[in-house]
């Protein structure tokens, strides 16, 4: 998703007639970047804070007109084909009081650990996968994969298939019969990994969202917690993107702008710095900063 909207608005910019005023090539992947996260999920806020999080890091004054400018206008293209819409609802969230205090670091913790370990692997198999140098190598690892993410969708009634948002919609308000498995929960795990390393990755940020969901109610059952209230099944959503990406804000806000729920803000922002921390215990850097590595060398 992202990827895409960066290379749409690098080829824009390669077809901008010369004698117009030249853009730099940065500028428009960044925005492009942040366009495609605020109309993919209608999260503004997550696509600035993305861009500066994860994306600039620095020089923020040289990009910020043309991040501000993509983030508008994709956004408004987005409410005015779909309306104003909420990806994922209203779920219900009680996060007064400290009673679930405990169980948000640990939920983060945890999240945030399996995060981690999902971008290390997806980089030990490109690793693998750029030492296969015959084409007939290549082709193998491909036709392996399929058919590995068939059988995973055979078995789980097509709920391992896609981004995720039917899981997060039913784990969030029930609204079918699919119940969150371990069997579940590996298939989601690694169906992404697998996808992401045959060339046709279908994103990380949903996939990510779905699968922290499917931890943080099996969470809840192994600690016999009420359903009810769905804060953890949020704070484990956050927790494992940023335990993905290491982008904490970005993770927490685009949850908060997906539910509108701002009662729970500060578990959110608190959910995405424990989990942060514990990612760091995996790899110090994020997926993004080393597939950025890679591609440069």
């Amino acid at each position: 998703m992202i990827q895409m909207s960066a290379s749409i608005f690098y080829i824009v910019h390669k077809f901008i007639p010369k004698e117009w005023p030249r853009i730099d090539r940065g500028r428009m992947l960044i925005a492009g970047g942040a366009a495609g996260l605020a109309a993919a999920f209608n999260t503004p806020l997550g696509g600035i804070v993305f861009a500066i999080e994860e994306l600039t890091r620095t020089h923020l004054n040289a990009f910020k007109s043309s991040l501000l400018y993509a983030v508008i206008f994709s956004g408004m293209t987005a409410q005015w084909i779909l309306g104003p819409y909420l990806f994922l609802g209203f779920p219900k969230v009680d996060a007064v009081g400290f009673s679930m205090l405990g169980y948000v670091i640990l939920f983060s913790f945890i999240t945030g650990l399996a995060g981690a370990y999902e971008g290390k692997l997806i980089l030990q198999l490109i690793y693998l996968k750029r030492k296969l140098k015959k084409p007939v190598f290549r082709i193998l690892w491909v036709g392996l994969a399929g058919v590995a993410l068939a059988f995973m969708f055979y078995f789980n009634k097509d709920a391992a298939f896609g981004p995720g948002k039917e899981v997060m919609i039913n784990i969030l308000f029930k609204t079918g019969e699919q119940e969150s498995s371990i069997w579940l929960l590996l298939s989601r795990y690694f169906g992404a990994i697998i996808s992401y390393t045959t060339g046709i990755a279908g994103g990380v940020f949903a996939t990510s969202l779905s699968s922290g969901s499917i931890i943080g109610e099996l969470l809840m059952d192994l600690f016999n917690l009420p359903h009810e209230n769905k804060l953890l099944i949020l704070v484990a959503m956050i927790g494992f993107l940023t335990g993905l990406t290491r982008a904490p804000f970005t993770s927490s806000i685009l949850v908060l702008e997906m539910t509108d729920r701002h009662s729970a803000i500060f578990m959110f922002i608190l959910a995405g710095l424990i989990s942060s921390v514990a990612a760091r215990l995996i790899d110090k850097k994020s997926l993004y900063e080393r597939l950025e590595w890679n591609y440069l060398r």
